[in-house]
């Protein structure tokens, strides 16, 4: 028999056995068989013909081979029906000749041995139908008036049904339930396997979607804290250096850095949200739309900016718009960190194919360094990544003239035009 591979080994072990109880079983069955093969054989006999001591020894040691090959019937199941072939002309035993046919048909593979069951069952139907025939035939002064011959004849056959098809058909039964269940059973542990494998890919995919969620909110904390906290610095240096000689234009100054202050708490406070809103409830992106504003507030704070927009207004994806946003923020904020005082431009150009959006700050002048702002080195990187997450291209880099250039392009694809039809 097949072993499943979630089945687990037995603790008692022995031969071919593998529960005290199979061993017990068999020896029983043994000792049973032996027995009534040597009692129905010597009575049988002494009813027919005299038995001595020596025949009645020999016909036991006979019977106890016969019977004690039910031992081995689940190691080699063919050699009980082997062994109650031979023997069955003279020794007809009910008990080995069922048992032996109900293991053969029970343990051996079926239909891949179906030829072999067959073969040995129709011999032992075969062999108990003489048999039986032979014995109501035999002569008997006890009875008054025998039955007819065709009548001996069909209990004999009936007696053989009894004897072999029904322990066949019973075998036959118990070994596809036993082996439907092992299916089953060895099914269950391939669907425990992939039921496994699908929890640990479901934890490696929450993983990544957690650090793909963590990676997004750092990239928006640093996209608004970055670009308001640079304007308010840039304000507080100039608020710094005017407060004794302009009060006025001090104060302006001040009420400028508030409202940016307010302003950076608003978005942190919008981005920090999304972790406890549905999607019902989000907050609308930043688009394109906003540059105007997002360009005021830096030349609120001293920064020589224009805005250049060229081509037909068409609308974005949410996604597409923040990107594109973002990079002109990030842009803004770079050119108060590294470029003060220099001149700076805002291209937004739409196109049929896409969006194009540039910052490109010249040389810086004398005011360079008035407000020396940290930076982390990360605010180009993560732009790099958004843009071309979205199937877009990305480049930064110094210009011939001595400034820099932040440029990003994004396919037309990702209009809400192409997205609704697509």
């Amino acid at each position: 028999m097949s072993k499943s591979p979630g089945e687990r080994m037995p603790v008692w072990s022995f031969w071919w056995w593998k529960r005290p109880r199979s061993a017990f079983l068999d020896i029983g069955l043994a000792l049973l068989a032996a027995l009534e093969c040597t009692v129905s054989t010597v009575g049988f006999l002494s009813a027919r013909i005299h038995v001595s001591a020596a025949g009645t020894v020999g016909i036991a040691v006979l019977g106890t081979l016969a019977g004690g090959s039910l031992v081995v019937r689940r190691r080699w199941p063919a050699v009980p029906v082997l062994v109650t072939l031979l023997v069955m002309p003279g020794m007809l035993g009910v008990v080995l000749l069922v048992v032996a046919l109900y293991t053969l048909s029970s343990t051996w593979e079926w239909p891949s041995r179906r030829r072999r069951v067959v073969a040995l069952s129709a011999l032992a139907f075969a062999e108990a139908a003489a048999v039986m025939t032979v014995t109501l035939m035999t002569p008997d002064d006890t009875l008054v008036e025998r039955p007819p011959m065709w009548g001996l004849i069909l209990l004999a056959l009936l007696v053989a049904v009894g004897l072999t098809v029904a322990p066949v058909v019973t075998g036959l039964y118990v070994g596809a339930r036993r082996r439907l269940i092992e299916s089953l059973k060895d099914r269950a542990h391939g669907l425990e396997t992939e039921l496994d494998l699908l929890a640990e890919q479901a934890q490696e995919r929450a993983r990544r979607a957690r650090l793909e969620e963590r990676t997004r909110i750092a990239r928006e904390m640093h996209d608004v804290v970055a670009h308001r906290v640079s304007l308010m610095v840039v304000h507080a240096g100039a608020l710094e250096r005017i407060v004794a000689k302009d009060p006025e234009k001090a104060a302006q100054s001040a009420k400028l850095m508030g409202e940016v202050g307010r302003q950076a708490l608003n978005e942190l406070r919008e981005i920090l949200g999304v972790l406890r809103m549905d999607d019902a409830r989000q907050p609308e992106p930043d688009s394109l739309a906003g540059l105007p504003r997002l360009v005021d507030q830096s030349r609120a704070a001293g920064m020589a900016v224009t805005l250049t927009v060229s081509g037909s207004r068409q609308e974005f994806t949410g996604e597409a718009e923040q990107t594109a946003y973002r990079v002109v923020q990030e842009g803004l904020t770079n050119a108060h960190k590294h470029a003060g005082g220099a001149q700076v431009s805002v291209l937004l150009s739409y196109a049929p194919n896409g969006v194009r959006v540039a910052v490109v700050n010249a040389c810086p002048g004398g005011e360079r360094g008035a407000a020396k702002l940290p930076s982390g080195g990360n605010g180009l990187v993560g732009m790099r990544e958004r843009v071309i997450a979205l199937g877009g291209t990305f480049s930064s880099g110094p210009e011939a003239d001595g400034g820099f250039r932040i440029e990003a392009v994004l396919p037309s694809r990702l209009t809400v035009r192409a997205e609704r039809l697509g």
